[in-house]
């Protein structure tokens, strides 16, 4: 029995000490980090952000680090000054203690077995109520076609009870293909359609391919390098406030075979509310952000990155270094996010401009129509509130307002900055070099994880495109309800509270309305006019 029990333990032993998912955390060497479980005291983050992430697993910096520091008087992006690139994110939102590589899923998903052969039970993370979407059979068969990437955390205290509670799981076979040639864009081809293929290929294979390398072979020396992961996440299937799906800007170090999975992704959401899948804004890691089980973004839509690879390291670091920034702003309410203001695509992009590359704006969709749209949905809905939210949506410059939009114009300007080493859109010392330093372009297409959830779609380039993808009833329109989430009191210290409100009744839409009256006026005078001269006959 003894001899059972050592054999058993060896087991365990070999299971919990295999090979970890990755050395690597983003640009950063794992080892800087802690893992901490909701509490920590003393440590270098601030108490804004343990309070967002008081439930929650998470790597924090060791007290000796190097830690990103934020000027307090600045409000977010514009805090560009005295970056350091060494300096490490002050919280990362990992979700879990263990984190594993080279595990295979049994057909029943009951068991994990490691590369060394050990075997361990395999549960799941409990559902959120809230949440629409969940694990089902077509999940268990599709992950049981690889080895896998689980997050989670070991249960049971004998060898019988022993088990793996996964909260993210991640396919070790979406990665970059090394190998593939060179796949340019062809005649008819587009960033757009290729988002757009099979009404964005929720169910489409996986695929990397290769847009563009400096010189032949080029991107098969990707491993060890530093890369720029830009990403789209498509539209929701059932829900309808979606539809324009989410971005966010990677970062990290292409692994020996191509993986990414350990790269981090600066996500911004809104931090007033409590999401219904449990996400919270922050600096995650690449396949928790895209495989939870709750909030993951693979679970719910189709995805699609454009990966550029960089001789040095510099230009991704430095993006990195002011998003680790902002994130401080973030949670100190310096600023918050708004759906049309400071949204994902448009804190994403604004963080590139304010650091020099000056992807070409696509500018607003009218503001005559922005002005028509505030009044007819004031009145309809009754609510000033919900007009002036119409009309900043038509009134914010597209590829700070859309998602897909943010995508191409990036995209489209770093293909051309490959292709023909034009500068004209990098005006600091810090961007210039990228010319020199891209070494490969790939795009990544990751369909949706089978689950209970619906199919999503792409997400949608212009309103117009929105009103046509959802119902043309409102009250039809499928809406996930949620509730607030506000920063205690003591802890409200941000710049944002010193912001007035914006007027409900913009002056352009007052002048629109003053307009429309008078040409009414003048409509009607001339009419009587009209209808005198008619009845003196």
């Amino acid at each position: 029995m003894r001899r059972m029990m050592g054999v058993g333990l060896g087991l365990i032993s070999s299971f919990a000490c295999s090979e970890p998912g990755s050395s690597q955390l983003g640009l950063y060497a794992q080892n800087q980090f802690q893992t901490v479980n909701g509490v920590c005291s003393p440590c270098q983050a601030l108490p804004q952000a343990l309070w967002y992430f008081r439930h929650e697993t998470f790597a924090l910096p060791h007290s000796n680090a190097l830690v990103t520091h934020f000027d307090a008087t600045k409000r977010g992006v514009e805090d560009t000054q005295g970056l350091t690139p060494e300096a490490l994110p002050a919280l990362v939102w990992t979700g879990a203690n263990q984190h594993r590589s080279g595990l295979t899923l049994n057909a029943e998903a009951t068991t994990v077995t490691s590369v060394e052969g050990a075997r361990l039970g395999f549960k799941l993370v409990p559902k959120i109520a809230s949440n629409r979407s969940y694990w089902n059979a077509s999940t268990s068969h599709f992950f049981n076609q690889g080895p896998l990437t689980i997050r989670g955390e070991l249960e049971g205290k004998t060898l019988e009870e022993q088990a793996l509670v996964a909260r993210t799981v991640w396919p070790q076979a979406f990665k970059l293909d090394l190998t593939a040639g060179t796949r340019p864009l062809q005649a008819g081809e587009s960033l757009q359609s290729l988002v757009q293929f099979a009404h964005g290929g929720a169910r489409s294979p996986y695929q990397s391919r290769l847009l563009w390398e400096k010189s032949p072979g080029a991107a098969q020396q990707s491993s060890g390098k530093a890369a720029l992961g830009i990403l789209l996440n498509g539209a929701q299937g059932d829900d309808d406030e979606a539809h324009g799906g989410h971005f966010a800007l990677a970062t990290g170090v292409v692994g020996a075979e191509g993986e990414y999975a350990s790269w981090l992704v600066n996500n911004y959401y809104n931090l007033a509310s409590n999401s219904e899948k449990g996400i919270i804004a922050g600096v995650t890691p690449f396949d928790k952000y895209m495989g939870d089980l709750n909030s993951g973004q693979s679970f719910y839509r189709p995805s699609y990155m454009l990966v550029a690879v960089f001789s040095q390291a510099d230009i991704p670091q430095q993006i990195q270094a002011l998003n680790n920034r902002v994130f401080q702003h973030f949670y100190r309410n310096d600023f918050v996010y708004d759906r049309a203001r400071e949204n994902c695509a448009g804190i994403s992009i604004d963080t590139l401009r304010n650091l020099g590359w000056q992807v070409p704006p696509r500018g607003v969709e009218s503001l005559l129509k922005a002005s028509a749209a505030y009044w007819y949905v004031a009145a309809t809905e009754r609510s000033l509130q919900k007009g002036r939210a119409i009309y900043d949506y038509l009134n914010t410059e597209m590829t700070r307002l859309f998602p897909a939009v943010a995508f191409d114009a990036i995209g489209n300007d770093l293909l051309n900055i490959a292709h023909t080493g034009d500068k004209t859109t990098l005006t600091s010392t810090v961007m210039q070099p990228m010319a020199e330093q891209l070494e490969a372009i790939y795009f990544v297409r990751i369909p949706q994880f089978p689950s209970s959830r619906a199919d999503g779609l792409a997400p949608v380039y212009s309103f117009a495109q929105y009103l046509q993808q959802a119902p043309a009833d409102r009250s039809q329109w499928q809406i996930i309800p949620v509730t607030p989430n506000p920063l205690p009191e003591p802890l409200k210290e941000g710049l944002a509270l010193e912001e007035q409100a914006p007027a409900l009744v913009p002056m352009p839409v007052i002048l629109f309305l003053i307009s429309i009256l008078g040409a009414a006026w003048v409509m009607c005078k001339l009419l009587r006019c009209w209808l005198k001269r008619l009845l003196r006959r």
